[in-house]
Protein backbone atom coordinates (compact mmCIF):
# COMPACT_ATOMS: atom_id res chain seq x y z
CA UNK A 1 0.00 0.00 0.00
CA UNK A 2 1.29 3.32 -1.13
CA UNK A 3 1.94 5.78 1.56
CA UNK A 4 -0.65 8.40 -0.01
CA UNK A 5 -3.31 6.03 0.29
CA UNK A 6 -6.80 7.31 2.18
CA UNK A 7 -6.87 5.80 5.48
CA UNK A 8 -10.69 4.11 5.78
CA UNK A 9 -12.49 4.60 8.88
CA UNK A 10 -14.87 2.77 10.33
CA UNK A 11 -17.33 4.29 13.24
CA UNK A 12 -18.98 1.60 15.55
CA UNK A 13 -22.04 2.88 16.52
CA UNK A 14 -23.01 3.49 20.83
CA UNK A 15 -25.03 1.64 21.85
CA UNK A 16 -27.87 3.68 24.18
CA UNK A 17 -26.72 2.49 27.45
CA UNK A 18 -23.31 3.66 26.38
CA UNK A 19 -24.24 7.04 25.78
CA UNK A 20 -26.43 7.25 28.80
CA UNK A 21 -22.88 6.44 31.07
CA UNK A 22 -24.74 3.40 31.79
CA UNK A 23 -22.34 0.84 30.39
CA UNK A 24 -18.43 1.31 29.43
CA UNK A 25 -17.49 1.46 25.85
CA UNK A 26 -14.43 -0.78 26.65
CA UNK A 27 -15.55 -3.93 28.86
CA UNK A 28 -12.92 -4.14 31.92
CA UNK A 29 -10.81 -7.94 32.09
CA UNK A 30 -12.26 -10.21 34.37
CA UNK A 31 -10.13 -11.30 37.18
CA UNK A 32 -10.16 -14.42 39.03
CA UNK A 33 -8.72 -14.48 42.04
CA UNK A 34 -8.48 -17.30 44.03
CA UNK A 35 -8.11 -17.40 47.60
CA UNK A 36 -5.77 -20.00 49.57
CA UNK A 37 -7.87 -22.14 52.04
CA UNK A 38 -6.01 -23.67 54.97
CA UNK A 39 -5.96 -27.35 55.33
CA UNK A 40 -8.74 -28.31 57.70
CA UNK A 41 -6.40 -30.20 59.69
CA UNK A 42 -3.15 -27.72 60.30
CA UNK A 43 -4.49 -26.33 63.59
CA UNK A 44 -4.79 -29.64 64.92
CA UNK A 45 -1.64 -31.48 63.73
CA UNK A 46 0.60 -28.02 65.06
CA UNK A 47 -0.89 -28.40 68.17
CA UNK A 48 -0.27 -32.73 68.64
CA UNK A 49 3.74 -31.42 67.24
CA UNK A 50 3.60 -29.03 70.16
CA UNK A 51 2.89 -31.40 72.66
CA UNK A 52 5.04 -33.92 71.02
CA UNK A 53 8.12 -31.42 71.81
CA UNK A 54 6.90 -30.97 75.09
CA UNK A 55 6.72 -34.50 75.70
CA UNK A 56 10.58 -34.74 74.77
CA UNK A 57 11.64 -32.60 77.02
CA UNK A 58 9.98 -34.32 79.82
CA UNK A 59 11.66 -37.19 78.89
CA UNK A 60 14.77 -35.90 78.77
CA UNK A 61 14.64 -35.10 81.79
CA UNK A 62 12.87 -38.59 83.39
CA UNK A 63 16.15 -40.96 80.86
CA UNK A 64 18.77 -38.30 82.59
CA UNK A 65 17.84 -38.62 85.91
CA UNK A 66 17.06 -42.40 85.35
CA UNK A 67 20.90 -42.75 83.74
CA UNK A 68 22.74 -40.31 86.50
CA UNK A 69 20.75 -42.05 89.46
CA UNK A 70 21.58 -45.61 88.50
CA UNK A 71 25.03 -44.51 87.70
CA UNK A 72 26.16 -42.92 91.12
CA UNK A 73 24.70 -45.12 92.98
CA UNK A 74 26.56 -47.37 95.65
CA UNK A 75 26.63 -47.81 99.32
CA UNK A 76 28.91 -48.85 102.12
CA UNK A 77 27.94 -50.37 105.37
CA UNK A 78 29.97 -48.55 107.98
CA UNK A 79 30.22 -50.79 110.76
CA UNK A 80 32.86 -52.53 109.02
CA UNK A 81 36.79 -52.35 109.28
CA UNK A 82 38.64 -50.93 105.71
CA UNK A 83 39.31 -54.14 105.14
CA UNK A 84 36.44 -55.85 105.68
CA UNK A 85 33.52 -54.13 103.86
CA UNK A 86 30.46 -55.40 102.39
CA UNK A 87 29.53 -52.73 99.47
CA UNK A 88 27.10 -52.28 96.92
CA UNK A 89 27.60 -50.50 93.84
CA UNK A 90 25.44 -50.25 90.14
CA UNK A 91 28.41 -51.83 88.44
CA UNK A 92 28.52 -54.99 90.22
CA UNK A 93 25.18 -56.10 88.47
CA UNK A 94 25.40 -56.19 84.86
CA UNK A 95 21.89 -55.79 84.60
CA UNK A 96 21.94 -51.93 85.93
CA UNK A 97 25.26 -51.59 83.70
CA UNK A 98 22.84 -52.70 81.01
CA UNK A 99 20.23 -50.44 82.42
CA UNK A 100 22.83 -47.09 82.51
CA UNK A 101 23.87 -47.40 79.02
CA UNK A 102 20.33 -47.62 77.79
CA UNK A 103 18.90 -45.03 79.02
CA UNK A 104 21.73 -42.83 78.34
CA UNK A 105 21.23 -43.60 74.52
CA UNK A 106 17.59 -42.80 75.08
CA UNK A 107 18.47 -39.39 76.70
CA UNK A 108 21.16 -38.39 73.69
CA UNK A 109 18.50 -39.70 71.02
CA UNK A 110 15.88 -37.59 72.61
CA UNK A 111 17.88 -34.37 72.52
CA UNK A 112 19.01 -35.25 69.00
CA UNK A 113 15.73 -35.66 68.21
CA UNK A 114 14.26 -31.97 69.05
CA UNK A 115 15.17 -29.83 65.98
CA UNK A 116 13.17 -32.64 64.19
CA UNK A 117 10.38 -31.72 66.45
CA UNK A 118 10.80 -28.25 65.98
CA UNK A 119 10.47 -28.83 62.17
CA UNK A 120 7.38 -30.79 62.54
CA UNK A 121 5.31 -27.56 64.41
CA UNK A 122 6.25 -25.39 61.55
CA UNK A 123 5.65 -27.66 58.67
CA UNK A 124 2.84 -29.88 60.86
CA UNK A 125 2.35 -31.90 57.42
CA UNK A 126 5.93 -33.01 56.75
CA UNK A 127 5.07 -36.70 56.64
CA UNK A 128 8.94 -38.03 56.08
CA UNK A 129 10.14 -36.49 59.30
CA UNK A 130 6.84 -37.66 61.03
CA UNK A 131 7.68 -41.39 59.68
CA UNK A 132 11.56 -41.06 60.72
CA UNK A 133 10.48 -40.07 64.43
CA UNK A 134 7.99 -42.77 64.87
CA UNK A 135 10.18 -45.71 63.62
CA UNK A 136 13.13 -44.12 65.65
CA UNK A 137 10.98 -43.61 68.73
CA UNK A 138 10.01 -47.24 68.61
CA UNK A 139 13.59 -48.30 68.36
CA UNK A 140 13.83 -46.03 71.60
CA UNK A 141 10.80 -47.59 73.30
CA UNK A 142 12.52 -51.02 72.67
CA UNK A 143 15.78 -50.26 74.61
CA UNK A 144 14.22 -48.35 77.32
CA UNK A 145 11.91 -50.86 78.48
CA UNK A 146 14.31 -53.82 78.38
CA UNK A 147 16.57 -51.43 80.82
CA UNK A 148 13.84 -51.02 82.53
CA UNK A 149 12.74 -54.54 83.13
CA UNK A 150 15.69 -56.10 83.46
CA UNK A 151 16.69 -53.30 86.35
CA UNK A 152 12.84 -54.13 87.69
CA UNK A 153 13.94 -57.33 88.40
CA UNK A 154 17.37 -56.91 89.82
CA UNK A 155 14.80 -54.39 92.52
CA UNK A 156 12.42 -56.86 93.15
CA UNK A 157 15.39 -59.46 94.39
CA UNK A 158 16.58 -56.66 96.38
CA UNK A 159 13.84 -56.14 98.03
CA UNK A 160 11.78 -59.34 98.62
CA UNK A 161 14.84 -61.93 98.31
CA UNK A 162 14.44 -65.38 96.53
CA UNK A 163 13.92 -68.14 98.92
CA UNK A 164 14.53 -70.84 96.47
CA UNK A 165 17.07 -69.67 95.05
CA UNK A 166 18.89 -68.65 98.65
CA UNK A 167 19.00 -65.17 97.62
CA UNK A 168 18.70 -63.09 100.71
CA UNK A 169 16.74 -59.54 100.31
CA UNK A 170 19.55 -56.58 100.73
CA UNK A 171 17.42 -53.73 100.99
CA UNK A 172 17.46 -53.79 104.81
CA UNK A 173 21.16 -53.45 105.20
CA UNK A 174 21.40 -51.17 101.92
CA UNK A 175 18.50 -48.73 102.27
CA UNK A 176 19.88 -45.54 100.64
CA UNK A 177 20.99 -47.92 97.53
CA UNK A 178 18.06 -49.86 96.87
CA UNK A 179 16.11 -46.21 97.39
CA UNK A 180 18.37 -44.75 94.93
CA UNK A 181 17.98 -48.03 92.48
CA UNK A 182 14.09 -47.59 93.16
CA UNK A 183 13.54 -44.18 92.38
CA UNK A 184 15.93 -44.63 89.08
CA UNK A 185 13.48 -47.52 87.99
CA UNK A 186 10.56 -45.45 88.11
CA UNK A 187 12.46 -42.03 85.97
CA UNK A 188 13.26 -45.12 83.22
CA UNK A 189 9.81 -46.23 83.24
CA UNK A 190 8.07 -42.51 82.71
CA UNK A 191 10.08 -42.27 80.03
CA UNK A 192 8.37 -46.04 78.41
CA UNK A 193 5.53 -44.35 78.81
CA UNK A 194 6.38 -40.90 77.28
CA UNK A 195 7.89 -43.30 74.07
CA UNK A 196 4.14 -44.96 73.67
CA UNK A 197 2.93 -42.12 73.99
CA UNK A 198 5.27 -40.35 71.23
CA UNK A 199 4.67 -43.44 69.11
CA UNK A 200 1.20 -43.12 69.23
CA UNK A 201 0.74 -39.63 68.73
CA UNK A 202 3.19 -39.77 65.31
CA UNK A 203 1.15 -42.65 64.03
CA UNK A 204 -2.03 -40.60 64.32
CA UNK A 205 -0.78 -37.72 63.00
CA UNK A 206 0.68 -39.88 60.07
CA UNK A 207 -3.31 -41.55 59.34
CA UNK A 208 -4.45 -38.02 59.20
CA UNK A 209 -2.00 -37.06 56.64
Amino acid sequence: MSSGANATTIDVPETRAEAKGKAPLIAAPIVATTKATPHPNAGWKKGLAIFDFLLRLVAIAATLAAATTMGTTDETLPFFTQFFQFQASFDDLPAFMFFVVATAIASGYLVLSLPFSLVSIFRPHAQGIRLLLIISDTVMLALTTAGAASATAIVYLAHNGDSSANWIAICQQFSDFCQSVSGAVVASFIAVVIFMLLVMMSALALRKH
